[in-house]
This record gives C-alpha cells, structure tokens and sequence, in this order.
C-alpha cells in the first residue's frame, strides 16, 4: 500500500508531461496534413526534371548499351 503513495504521483506527473507534448504538437502543426506524408512514398523523386525512371533507372525504350548483335561472337 506503500507503493501507491509513491506510484500515483510519479504517474500523474507522466501524465501531465504527456499531456503538454501532445499540445506542444498541435500548437507547432504536427498534425495538419495528415494525408500527404503518407501519399509521398508513392511519388518517385529519382528524376528532378519531372521525369520517371525505371527501377533500374534507363530508359526502357533507349537503345543497348551492350555490343551489337551483329558482330559475331567469339566463342
């Protein structure tokens, strides 16, 4: 029983302390646009000229960089 005269205030205290950073968030804006942080991770940011690049980052319809498939191979 002498526990609760030591835990109840200790757990007042973290409830006030809780309480004002809740309200320190909400007072700097931490909760007004709840919907494009989470719509930002669809967006791919690679191209800065408001193009989209593959996962490999070439373009698909660009020509190989590989030799041409003309010359014959040396096997």
């Amino acid at each position: 029983m002498r526990s609760l005269l030591l835990l109840v205030p200790i757990s007042l205290v973290l409830l006030g302390i809780a309480i004002a950073a809740f309200v320190w968030a909400v007072r700097r804006g931490q909760f007004d646009d709840m919907d494009t942080p989470a719509l930002d991770i669809l967006v791919d940011d690679d191209g800065r000229d408001g193009t989209t690049h593959t996962s490999a980052g070439r373009d698909p319809e660009a020509a190989p960089t590989s030799a041409p498939q003309d010359r014959p191979r040396a096997d």
